[in-house]
């Protein structure tokens, strides 16, 4: 029987010398390789938790719609230390393109306040909150639950982004029936203190809160 191997032609010895391209795909484009992640669908891309991209919504809106939300029964809580977090697949947070690490003091950081101007009303948040109880299975009192973001507006989070919001359940301590108070709120308001005051960056503490809400602090030592 005659061999299957081939002398490799004369063009791709000399591709593969050089380095300069890559076989994988037979007239395709080389891969650079750089493991770059991936940009957003504003064409740029915040790095977050395992270097994971940070998606970047459309920012504040003058008229919000309900956003469509993940399938029914398609994402899993999970828990650390009792305390619940979101699920990475359905909610990997959102960046709103209007605010910058150059323009903190006329956003977030700005006196009298930046939030409630771009909140969606409540008849917008209230739909789509039924629909991601229904996402999640959440089955608990909707009262003592927050239609959360995950990286809140004060710290520059999209505000009505399907990604970036999530049925967050009350804590393992909450007494039910006394409505929404949970341990995220707080961490959310040292981080925004914290990027207020320069002492750490925005897409620093966005990384911390989409990685783990609750080791957030700790991570960027603040606590």
């Amino acid at each position: 029987m005659h061999s299957a191997h081939r002398a490799a032609p004369p063009v791709l010895l000399a591709c593969l010398l050089l380095a300069g391209c890559s076989t994988d795909s037979p007239g395709g484009p080389a891969s650079s390789g750089s493991g770059s992640p991936a940009a957003g669908p504003s064409g740029k891309a915040a790095s977050g938790s395992s270097g994971r991209s940070i998606p970047m919504g459309a920012g504040p809106q003058k008229h919000y719609t309900v956003q469509q939300q993940p399938a029914a029964g398609s994402c899993t809580y999970r828990y650390e230390k009792g305390e619940p977090l979101e699920d990475p697949k359905c909610t990997p947070g959102a960046i709103s393109p209007a605010v910058t690490q150059a323009n903190l003091k006329s956003t977030i950081c700005r006196k009298g306040g930046y939030t409630s101007g771009i909140r969606p009303s409540t008849y917008v948040t209230g739909k789509e909150k039924k629909l991601n109880a229904a996402s999640y299975g959440f089955t608990g009192r909707m009262g003592d639950a927050e239609y959360d973001h995950l990286i809140s507006l004060q710290l520059g989070g999209d505000p009505n982004d399907p990604r970036n919001l999530w049925v967050e359940p009350a804590d393992p301590d909450h007494k039910k029936g006394t409505g929404v108070n949970n341990k995220k709120d707080p961490v959310e308001t040292k981080l925004h203190t914290a990027v207020c005051a320069d002492k750490v960056t925005l897409a620093a503490a966005q990384r911390a809160i989409v990685t783990d809400w609750t080791t957030a602090l700790s991570t960027l030592n603040l606590s």
